[in-house]
């Protein structure tokens, strides 16, 4: 199979050996269409977000209103906050010049004078990495005020990397523009969408790192070529990032709609001493786990996902075997996403606070069976009532895991005992229990 984002060319990163091999001449194909045409091939492409929306591009692309006298923006998504998530690093160490040639056609698709790749801020390697390669398209011409020059036409764009500064909740859009502006990074109420009321109040289009580096491909070798690659519905290769209880971990580059199962055993070399597998989340952190005796006939891309009970999300996939202590480990999932709450909605300020007090509780072996109802309560109070998805993120793993692995979480409990209300507000100091609960 041919791979698109991480080819086996060597020193691909180094923008001689990108040309040598076919790059930057996509960008000028693009530029001998209209933005409309470039907008078309990419959206009879059926290319989706790789971010976790899993979006149609071109369909986002088309938002972008055409008769405005207000500046536009591209912001590309590096903030790879997710747990579970390290397949963007990879194109920025290994081929940043097809991202860079990616944002240069989605500028021009898009009528984009500025394009801002939001990059977290723990990827200081990374940052040097793709800051290199754009000093080095700079400086052929290939971004910048030489685009006419180099490309033909008359159209030119920026593009400048801001580093984030370790907030989980700047991976949300309009958290990610917040950032760039200068402001807290606080989720926005939508509407009005970023295609409407983006970067500094203009139209802003954002696009993942993984979703606009497959771009130069479609453009080169046409949308029907790329329609044709992996599951119809979700076309195109998906970087998937597999790590926990395999014997090779890392990012792998395979068509869409692989099995599961595939994944894990012919690819990342099955589970370490022939282990059962427990549990396996198939798209980071925040996506519903599978139970492993339901992985057999599982693809991986968006529709399969969400009709087996969960989502792609980043393709970051994390398996567990049979030994895991599921307990601990949504207790650590819950601990992020307490620790990432922005605060600026009550559900998740403080529900993410009562479900990790209660699942600590039940790691020492002090919850009880009521407590799992508690958790699950507090989950659906929160999933759907917040601004961002931070709020679903953090329900859904407790939410789930309660919900597909009860019988474990049962044998972590002791059985409902009559608790004299005065130990029970004395024991609020440490735990999430509820007034309502303190009344019984």
């Amino acid at each position: 199979m041919e791979k698109i984002l991480l080819p086996d060319i060597k020193n691909l990163h180094q923008i001689d050996v990108y040309i040598q091999n076919g790059g930057y001449e996509a960008v000028k194909k693009a530029y001998k269409r209209t933005p409309d045409e470039v907008i078309d091939e990419v959206k009879r492409s059926g290319l989706r977000g790789r971010g976790g929306a899993a979006f149609l591009t071109g369909l986002k692309w088309s938002f972008m209103p055409k008769n405005t006298d207000k500046p536009k923006y591209l912001c590309v998504n590096g903030d790879e906050s997710e747990p579970g998530s390290f397949k963007d690093r990879q194109i920025f160490e290994f081929n940043p010049h097809a991202l860079i040639e990616g944002i240069t056609i989605a500028c021009y698709a898009i009528q984009a004078k500025a394009a801002y790749v939001y990059i977290r801020g723990e990827y200081h390697n990374w940052i040097q990495m793709l800051q290199k390669a754009l000093d080095d398209a700079y400086a052929r011409g290939f971004v910048g005020e030489k685009m006419p020059e180099t490309l033909g036409g008359s159209f030119s764009c920026n593009i400048y990397i801001h580093k984030g500064a370790g907030a989980y909740v700047c991976g949300e859009e309009s958290s990610l523009m917040n950032s760039i502006e200068g402001k807290r990074g606080y989720p926005r109420v939508k509407p009005p969408f970023p295609a409407q009321f983006g970067l500094w109040g203009c139209p802003t289009t954002i696009n993942n790192v993984e979703t606009i580096s497959n771009v130069p491909t479609i453009i080169n070798k046409g949308w029907e070529w790329f329609s044709k690659i992996g599951e119809p519905r979700h076309p195109g290769t998906l970087l998937f990032g597999v790590s926990g209880h395999v014997n090779k971990p890392g990012v792998y580059e395979l068509p869409s709609g692989v099995l599961l199962t595939d994944l894990i055993y012919k690819y990342a070399g099955g589970v370490p001493g022939n282990k059962k597998i427990k549990c396996v989340i198939p798209g980071g952190s925040s996506m519903p786990p599978l139970r492993g005796d339901q992985l057999e006939g599982v693809k991986m891309d968006a529709e399969s996902l969400k009709a087996a009970g969960s989502a792609i999300g980043t393709g970051g996939v994390m398996v567990m075997d049979e030994d895991t202590d599921l307990v601990r480990v949504l207790a650590r999932i819950a601990k992020f996403y307490k620790h990432e709450s922005c605060g600026q909605c009550t559900p998740c300020r403080e529900g993410t606070g009562w479900m990790l007090k209660t699942l600590n509780r039940i790691a020492r072996g002090e919850g009880t069976s009521s407590d799992l109802d508690l958790l699950t309560d507090v989950a659906k109070n929160i999933e759907g009532n917040t601004i961002c998805a931070l709020g679903d993120a953090a329900a859904w793993p407790v939410k789930f895991f309660i919900q597909r692995f009860r019988e474990e979480f049962e044998k972590a409990v002791k059985p409902e005992v009559s608790i004299p209300v005065a130990n029970k507000i004395h024991s609020m100091r440490n735990t999430a229990v509820p007034l309502a609960e303190i009344k019984k």
